[in-house]
């Protein structure tokens, strides 16, 4: 079985998970308003199915992949046939995705796939299927991440695996039906509330809670953020659309206009590689805040 395999056979598990919380918001509408299930449920089910039917295209996209090369002339190799292997093994790719999320939302040309998945103004399971399809580019940029997993030793087939088990722990955090867990638990690991607060498109919870399975890496890096106010869900500047086309492409089209109207290369070079949000005439504060005296620039969620 692949990894692709694994994640089809947790479709059933997904769509009875779903079940149930559309089952408990229809009977509490009003404990939380932006967790119904509506037309944006509709739009994640179908940007998902989208993304699925294009995934072979991708096969021929992309011939091979760094991490196999990488894994394939570390000097380290790593046996999986010790457990230890295993457990540091979830530690690791689950760090190497913290930094590949954050950059998510700190590089613009990756943010023009991440930002699908944000672009929901509801908070529900089927947002967690709101997933980019056909854009090779960041999904080549961002695999990098992974690279000092294979440097260490793991094999590149467990490394693949471990992430989507990450992945799979990520779907059911996505939900409003949940407050919250064990306090030693929400110290440790990634929660509904934690996630609740990442999905936040108001301030003071952008680019915060990164984190896969364990939110301890975002304590350790400065990056974590506790529920204060009420979340706002979704991005800073709405698409206004359910089209899932227009969902999936309408960052890399924004970012395609700013390329095309960007006075200098080296504006065009920050619109591609700086952060979402940055204007080629804006200058940085000494907070690292950007501001432009034309206009009010305001960074995506």
């Amino acid at each position: 079985m692949n990894n692709a395999d694994l994640a089809l056979y947790a479709v059933p598990a997904f769509i009875a998970m779903m079940g149930v919380e559309w089952w408990d918001a229809r009977r509490d509408p009003d404990r939380a308003p932006s967790g119904r299930y509506g037309r944006e449920a509709v739009t994640n089910w179908a940007t998902y199915a989208i993304g699925q039917l294009t995934k072979p295209l991708l096969q021929y996209v992309l011939p091979f992949s760094t991490i196999v090369l990488v894994a394939s002339w570390t000097p380290l190799h790593l046996s999986p046939r010790d457990w230890w292997v295993w457990v540091l093994g979830l530690v690791v790719t689950d760090f190497c995705y913290y930094w590949a999320h954050r950059g998510d939302h700190r590089i613009r040309l990756l943010w023009t796939a991440h930002s699908v998945h944000h672009s929901s103004t509801h908070f529900n399971l089927t947002t967690a299927i709101r997933l980019p399809w056909l854009n090779p580019i960041a999904s080549t940029m961002r695999s990098l991440a992974w690279v000092p997993a294979a440097l260490l030793g793991f094999p590149a087939w467990m490394i693949f695996l471990l992430n989507t088990l990450g992945l799979l722990y990520q779907f059911p955090i996505h939900t409003q039906r949940v407050r919250n867990l064990w306090r030693p638990v929400e110290f440790v690991f990634n929660t509904p509330a934690h996630h609740r607060v990442h999905h936040g498109s108001n301030q003071p919870y952008l680019d915060t809670n990164y984190g896969g399975v364990f939110i301890v890496w975002d304590r350790m890096f400065g990056s974590f953020a506790a529920e204060s106010e009420p979340i706002r869900y979704g991005l800073t500047h709405e698409i206004g659309t359910g089209n899932p086309l227009k969902v999936n492409y309408h960052e890399f089209a924004a970012l395609l206009r700013d390329v095309r109207d960007a006075g200098t290369w080296r504006g065009r070079l920050g619109y591609v590689f700086g952060p979402p949000g940055r204007r080629e005439n804006a200058t940085e504060t000494p907070t690292g805040q950007l501001t432009e005296p034309s206009s009010t620039v305001v960074t995506t969620g």
